[in-house]
């Protein structure tokens, strides 16, 4: 059964990558998940200068899922360079996506060309987290023109494919897709955090979490995010990276088969540790057996009717 994939002319040796944010920019950790059987890796978002975030407890689970409040925290995309080079040394084989922030447009174009520089193989542009406000007074991806002049302006100064993170917190997530499509962007990643969400604790009779709301990831999201990649394909052309609620197998092959060619995860590290990237390719390794598929992208976008051609979709917004 061959899972290699291709995404943006980039192979990934099968379609598992590990989510942005989930292990920071740390390139031994993110290496060691790509050695452990992960197709490629995701660094956290990184801005120009160091960010504190926000203040502890900022991550906590709940049945179903997990909320955070971590504010982007990290060093800033200068001295975070080492970490990208030492990733492409100890796992050169597999690809390196390089995710970006900014507090206001200036900010994230000038990030994307550093990051253009770096050994990534492709960037993500993270518009999308929603509990760090910036100085446009909310997230790019919640507003479909603001994503078209980001997109726009990025695409002018890099030379790498970009894949451009949106937000389930909108009324229609494809019309922003479509946006960044015809702004220059060659990839879309769906979907980051929901909400913000909150839980309270009753004895306290406060929120838990200092920042009080977070971003509400994990499987209690994957129903959400599979309407999105759903929505996404049948609006755009591009390839998709699906992320939100991908814990186990079954969560894999029903993203790719709401149209997802690559699968980012990020909560199932949390409770199989390493070993969720060969239970989830294995999985879909024993499915596609089952059911008579020889290679993993003919399992991309089989949930959509037959007769559904995304090759005779108009790019037009």
């Amino acid at each position: 059964m061959n899972l290699n994939t291709q995404l943006c002319n980039i192979g990934f040796p099968n379609p598992t990558v590990v989510a942005s944010g989930y292990l920071g920019v740390t390139g031994s950790s993110l290496a060691n998940c790509a050695n452990k059987g992960a197709g490629g890796a995701t660094a956290k978002t990184l801005f120009m200068d160091e960010r504190q975030g926000h203040a502890n407890p900022t991550i906590l689970t709940f049945p179903g899922g997990v909320i955070n409040a971590v504010g982007l925290s990290g060093e800033g995309i200068i001295s975070a360079k080492h970490e990208f080079e030492k990733y492409r040394k100890l796992a050169p084989e597999n690809p390196m996506i390089g995710s970006i922030g900014g507090r206001n447009l200036d900010e994230l174009v000038e990030v994307a060309r550093i990051m253009d520089e770096y050994p990534v193989d492709m960037l993500e542009l993270n518009f999308s987290c929603p509990n760090v406000d910036g100085e446009m007074g909310k997230p790019i991806a919640c507003d479909p023109f603001l994503t078209a002049q980001a997109t726009k302006a990025i695409r002018k100064v890099v030379k790498k494919p970009i894949s451009v993170k949106l937000s389930p917190n909108v009324p229609d997530i494809g019309l922003v897709a479509k946006h960044a499509e015809a702004n220059g962007a060659d990839a879309i990643t769906a979907i980051n955090t929901m909400g913000p969400g909150m839980v309270i604790d009753i004895h306290m009779r406060r929120p838990i979490l200092t920042n009080k709301v977070g971003g509400v990831s994990g499987h209690a999201i994957k129903p959400i995010a599979l309407r999105c990649v759903w929505e996404i394909y049948r609006a755009t052309k591009l390839p998709i990276i699906g992320t939100g609620g991908v814990i186990k197998g079954q969560d894999a092959i029903e993203m790719m088969m709401a149209g997802a060619t690559l699968l980012g995860i990020g909560s199932a590290i949390l409770y199989y540790d390493m070993a969720c990237f060969d239970k989830i390719t294995d999985k879909i390794r024993d499915f596609m057996k089952e059911e008579g598929f020889d290679n993993v992208s003919e399992l991309v976008g089989l949930a959509h009717e037959e007769g559904f051609d995304r090759d005779k979709l108009p790019k037009e917004y």
